[in-house]
């Protein structure tokens, strides 16, 4: 049966199998300003390498509209011993290409990073939380970037209750905004849609190219914009009300923002917001 869906259907499958044999982390970065110092500093704690590239989306709208310096903080790099100095090396390559900076946590990075290790084993927890809480300190983030509380896989949960764990070491003092993000599993709460241009998606796709030796067993960069494609679908829906007009816009990620003050998660919820191409991103540093 003839219909024009399936020319359209056919066309997306033959260009993800010619997009198989590109090549993989050929590039120079991507041309972008010296951060500014008067810009707010974003923290974006990545479970494993390549998942900096996966949720940059806002933290490279942020690099490029606000000139934020932008540090990837490498929680783990990965379980396997023989790749974690290889993967490093292609995260390095990946957050050079977005304008992102790198902090190791140490060489090789954390392990265990998961919620059966912080129950039994709560000195090497502890280790690896007031590793954390040194760069927070150092750095002193305006917004941290860092996956939601039931985001499935085992480390991507580990890393966020390795940050509240490290945040609640800081006192009452230590205020910023949290942005949760999710890959594995959907978050039920999201109150943030956040456009990307075809041209930003391109670069995040580039960039999940450079962790070479992950995307040669499975080229999940290329599904990355069917996945901000749909966000766009849960997202138009989930943030802007059920039964309301899908954006207009193809792509772009969900997060959920709240922010962190006297110790803990403030109790006020922000609103669902669309951020499309022209928002004021300086608005998400403020509290409502």
């Amino acid at each position: 049966m003839g219909h024009p869906f399936r020319a359209y259907v056919h066309g997306l499958a033959q260009l993800m199998a010619e997009a198989r044999s590109l090549p993989l982390g050929e590039w120079s970065p991507a041309p972008a300003l010296e951060p500014s110092p008067e810009a707010p500093r974003v923290l974006v704690f990545s479970p494993h390498p390549d998942d900096e590239s996966i949720i940059g989306a806002l933290p490279l709208r942020l690099r490029r509209e606000l000139r934020c310096d932008v540090q990837v903080v490498a929680v783990t790099q990965g379980s396997r011993a023989d790749r974690q100095a290889e993967r490093f090396q292609e995260m390095l390559g990946a957050c050079g290409f977005l304008g992102f900076g790198l902090i190791a946590t140490q060489p090789g990075g954390l392990v265990n990073i998961n919620s059966a290790a912080r129950n039994s084993h709560p000195a090497e927890w502890a280790e690896a939380v007031g590793l954390i809480a040194r760069i927070l300190v150092e750095q002193r983030p305006a917004m941290i970037f860092v996956p939601h509380a039931d985001d499935w896989n085992s480390t991507h949960i580990g890393t966020h209750r390795l940050l509240v764990d490290a945040l609640q070491t800081l006192g009452p003092g230590f205020r910023c905004q949290v942005m949760e993000t999710e890959f594995w599993r959907a978050m039920a709460e999201p109150n943030l849609l956040v456009e990307s241009t075809p041209d930003e998606v391109a670069d995040l796709v580039a960039a999940i190219a450079f962790h070479r030796g992950e995307v040669a067993r499975n080229p999940y960069h290329l599904t990355l914009p069917a996945w901000m494609a749909d966000n766009v679908r849960r997202g138009g829906e989930l943030v802007g009300g059920q039964g309301g007009r899908a954006p207009a816009f193809p792509f772009a990620t969900l997060y959920r923002i709240r922010t962190w003050a006297q110790g803990g998660f403030e109790a006020s919820v922000r609103p669902g917001q669309i951020l499309d191409r022209n928002g004021n991103l300086a608005e998400l540093f403020k509290t409502p």
